[in-house]
């Protein structure tokens, strides 16, 4: 069970359920974790067209890096909003967070 299509299907529940958290959530810290399923998707994606492709290369595997880079910088901006909206609205739902324009 070795094959590029298992590891597409695998990849494809992952966005699946990123997307669907993103969508549905409205705690801030659960739509970070749906953000890190649909790059951890990507990342994925990545790593297997690179085994699967017949060139010995590393080019999935560096994008596969600077991804995992893009959501360790994601995940440290998006705590720091999210605990500057705790400490102003005393909640990390994400809908109340208009009440914060000027």
């Amino acid at each position: 069970m070795d094959n590029l299509t298992s590891y597409l299907v695998i990849s494809g529940i992952l966005f699946s359920l990123g997307i669907f958290g993103v969508m549905t959530r409205r705690n801030g810290v659960a739509i970070l974790m749906g953000i890190e399923l649909i790059l951890n998707s990507a990342s994925l994606n990545f790593v297997a067209f690179n085994r699967f492709g017949g060139m010995h290369r590393l080019d999935g595997h560096v994008f596969s890096i600077f991804i995992i880079v893009l959501a360790a910088a994601e995940a440290a901006v998006a705590l720091a909003i999210i605990i500057n909206l705790f400490k102003n609205l005393e909640t990390v739902n994400v809908d109340q967070a208009d009440s914060m324009k000027g």
